[in-house]
């Protein structure tokens, strides 16, 4: 017998009373998890490609290439997996993401040039590309509305945090000198191959947390499977409230009136997302993801750090600029006790030191986003962050500029609250892809931002700091269009179908 409409209650109450308690911690935690796996699959290769230069003799432009090579992947696997988990379910095909990107990730330890390695990177991160929409959205999906904002802000501090956590992973790895010969394959295996190995470890632990975990319940009542549904959230109610003999109180939940229960037509998920009331959302929040310049900075962080450190080394360039130095560090060869293509421990330390206060920001924007509102902390975040970027090289003293270009670096925060908006402003059946080509956009960018700064970098430094810095300075006015997300109503009626 049927449950009767009046006795049915929305998904977001009866999440609410599902409550927040360990599965809640546990999702969370393997999410963040799932993000750090994410992040040394695609961008491991940011300490991997100074530290494997030498054997694998790579140029400028090859380096340039070997950093691109996972940005392409990301553009072009992100909205399949988008698609795939929108219509095959998110828990599944976040399965087969790490399950797959763990293994050929691995595989890359035994490239035998620089092309094999950008190859086989590539196809990892095509694996990989989905991973963060799809465990962000099944994470959002699964706790309670008055706690989405802060687990999805403190998974975004992870995702912050893992740059630094893969040069944790380097320190005790990177510097070793063992070198083994493996006639067979004809390479000698080393530290770098070592660390490829071990940052295929996060995905293969993911995979197998996941497989204890439970399918978002909200997809689920998209789907019509109602019944399926109701049990999960009886099963998450009930590892929430340990030691409670009460049971969910839940009889029916009202489906959203836009779920697309049936459909699995690309089209019919594709298209609403250019068209009104959506096509406002798309195209604002595609400017802002492609905007976001800082992703290139980071790129070549780790570089950019040991330049610095073994430039001050040498007791000179205290008065240059930013780019002073960098042009100072390319042109000054190696000194005697320094091991050619090697990172400095100090620098890896100081990639460390860049992600945790990344992550404390994000953080702390996590406990003021509900009163202050995501738009606009990315509004004040953008304009700040931009200008510094922009005053970095009018600074005649290293460690000013280098503090400028540490608070340039800060404006990656906005990434979670990017997420956040994306999953405030799109219906769910439409999320997980939503979120996905939104990251694609931002991808695109990053690619060619990736190539344009490194060939800056050696040229024209300051050029590269100059336009990055307005564009992403610009972002704030773009943010200014967006409805205030402090008033769900505004939301509403901007993105309902």
């Amino acid at each position: 017998m049927g449950v009767a409409e009046e006795d049915k209650v929305t998904f977001d109450e009866a999440l609410n009373r599902a409550g927040f308690g360990l599965y809640s911690y546990l999702l969370t935690t393997l999410t963040g998890l799932t993000v750090i796996s994410l992040v040394c699959t695609a961008y491991g290769n940011t300490i991997i490609i100074p530290a494997s230069a030498c054997e694998l003799m790579t140029t400028s432009a090859q380096r340039g290439l070997l950093a691109a090579a996972p940005v392409v992947g990301l553009i072009i696997g992100g909205v399949f997996w988008g698609y795939f988990a929108d219509v095959f379910g998110r828990r599944l095909m976040l399965l087969i993401s790490l399950a797959s990107a763990a293994t050929v990730n691995a595989l890359a330890s035994i490239s035998v040039n620089w092309v094999m390695l950008m190859i086989l990177q590539f196809i990892a991160t095509v694996l990989a590309s989905g991973q963060y929409p799809m465990a962000m959205t099944i994470l959002s999906e699964s706790v309670p509305m008055a706690k989405r904002n802060l687990v999805v802000l403190l998974v975004a501090s992870i995702f912050l945090l893992s740059q630094g956590i893969m040069a944790v992973l380097a320190i005790p790895i990177i510097p070793l000198t063992f070198s083994y010969e493996l006639p067979s394959l004809g390479i000698n295996w080393n530290s770098w191959r070592t660390l490829l190995l071990v940052y295929s470890a996060p995905s293969i632990i993911s995979a197998l947390w996941l497989f204890f975990m439970y399918e978002s319940p909200k997809f689920l009542f998209a789907k019509g499977r109602e019944t399926e549904a109701t049990k999960v959230l009886k099963k998450i109610h009930r590892l929430n409230n340990l030691g409670s003999k009460n049971e969910l109180n839940v009889k029916g939940v009202l489906l959203e009136a836009s779920s697309n229960t049936g459909s699995k037509s690309a089209k019919n998920q594709i298209l609403p997302l250019f068209k009104p009331p959506l096509l406002k959302s798309t195209v604002i929040l595609s400017l802002l993801f492609i905007f976001q310049t800082i992703g290139s900075f980071l790129v070549w962080l780790p570089t950019i750090a040991n330049q610095f450190v073994e430039i001050l080394n040498t007791g000179e360039g205290s008065d240059l600029t930013f780019c002073g130095i960098i042009r100072k560090s390319i042109n000054t060869p190696p000194g005697p006790d320094e091991v050619p293509c090697s990172l400095n421990i100090t620098s890896l330390l100081i990639v460390l030191a860049v992600g945790a206060v990344q992550s404390t920001t994000n953080a702390f924007i996590s406990l003021i986003v509900n009163r202050v509102g995501r738009r606009n902390i990315v509004i004040f975040v953008t304009a700040l962050c931009g200008i510094s970027g922009i005053l970095v090289n009018l600074v005649p003293n290293a460690i000013g500029s280098a503090v400028l270009f540490f608070i340039l670096l800060i404006g990656i925060v906005i990434m979670g609250l990017y997420t956040a908006m994306a999953v405030a402003y799109f219906p769910t059946y439409l999320r997980t892809l939503a979120v996905a080509f939104l990251m694609s956009a931002g991808r695109i960018g990053s690619f060619v931002s990736v190539q344009i700064l490194n060939i800056l970098l050696e040229d024209n430094c300051e050029v590269g700091f100059y336009v990055f810095s307005a564009l992403f300075a610009s972002s704030a006015i773009i943010a200014a269009f967006l409805a205030d997300d402090r008033y769900p109503q505004k939301i509403m009626e901007n993105t309902t179908l």
